[in-house]
């Protein structure tokens, strides 16, 4: 192989490899906005339990106000 061969066949890949990495760079920049967007929702949801939570009148399972134990 020639001089001139090796410098073409290492531009080729060259080449190959800078469009192998702009493709990679693209995918892991949409999932990092994925990311982004997946923790925003989960802080979201996270306040909405939270406020949910915080807004019940009393715990969930109380005794009527009619049940007395000791007649029983």
């Amino acid at each position: 192989m020639t001089a001139e061969e090796q410098i073409a066949r290492l531009e080729e890949l060259a080449y190959f490899q800078e469009k192998l990495l702009s493709q990679l760079n693209e995918a892991l920049t949409g999932q990092q906005k994925q990311l982004d967007m997946l923790e925003k929702r989960l802080a979201e949801l996270e306040e909405n339990v939270t406020a949910l939570m915080n807004a019940q009148d009393g715990p969930v399972n109380t005794l009527p106000p009619h049940y007395m134990p000791e007649r029983y």
